[in-house]
């Protein structure tokens, strides 16, 4: 029997839209028209509308079901352990929220998201991810690349080629700090800590970021880094 929650996904016709925005998403990718259909009649989807500027998650809340954004922008929140310093992202629909926190040493939130525009999500409890895990061949593989592609790309990170210039450092502190290494950034965070960091004077930081700024690759404010544009610092 299809759950309530459910039955918005099906029509007269089979699938509703809501699958298309989940077949958006690497976890439901590969799946047949026949296992969508069996998923909606035995699958409990949850839906919420999030106003602009409320908050999704903490920093530290358990992690006990998976946000897909559909539709909206996200801010996205991640702090150093001393709190020193913060760096603030925005995220753009499609996007599935820390996959990685559902399982694992800690089921927390590692970073705080809120919703810098209206935003829908469809959502998935732990309980409904375990299920679908043991009922689907593909929705099983997909979340183990998922989750081996993270812990694959983070261990690679430490091997990388070092930087050749203190703009090259600034760069790759700005991208070893994001989510996602493209798009908007505020790195909220003081010259003299930014200076320690990536070890170097407190002058030869401000000369480059405003070498930056000239260039129109970031925008310098008190004690703010904006970066409009990642992905053109290495251009």
């Amino acid at each position: 029997m299809t759950n309530k929650t459910t039955q918005g996904l099906l029509t007269g016709n089979g699938l509703s839209p809501f699958y298309d925005q989940l077949l958006q998403f690497p976890l439901f990718q590969g799946m047949s028209r026949s296992e969508l259909l069996q998923m909606a009649g035995n699958t409990r989807f949850d839906f919420q509308k999030i106003s602009a500027g409320r908050h999704v998650v903490d920093e530290g809340e358990p992690c006990v079901r998976l946000f897909f954004l559909v539709s909206g922008t996200l801010d996205i929140f991640s702090n150093s352990d001393d709190r020193s310093y913060q760096m603030c992202e925005r995220l753009q629909a499609p996007w599935l929220i820390q996959p990685e926190a559902l399982f694992g040493l800690t089921f927390r939130y590692t970073l705080s998201v809120r919703a810098h525009t209206d935003c829908r999500f469809i959502m998935l409890s732990k309980d409904e991810v375990l299920r679908l895990f043991d009922d689907f061949l593909t929705f099983r593989l997909n979340l183990l690349n998922l989750l081996a592609t993270l812990s694959q790309q983070r261990g690679h990170r430490p091997w990388r080629s070092a930087p050749k210039s203190l703009y090259e450092r600034i760069a790759r502190f700005f991208v070893d700090h994001s989510c996602y290494p493209a798009g908007w950034k505020e790195l909220r965070i003081l010259m003299e800590q930014l200076a320690i960091e990536v070890n170097d004077s407190r002058l030869n930081v401000s000369r480059v970021l405003n070498d930056m700024q000239h260039r129109g690759l970031i925008e310098l404010h008190r004690g703010r880094i904006v970066i409009p544009s990642l992905e053109l610092l290495f251009m």
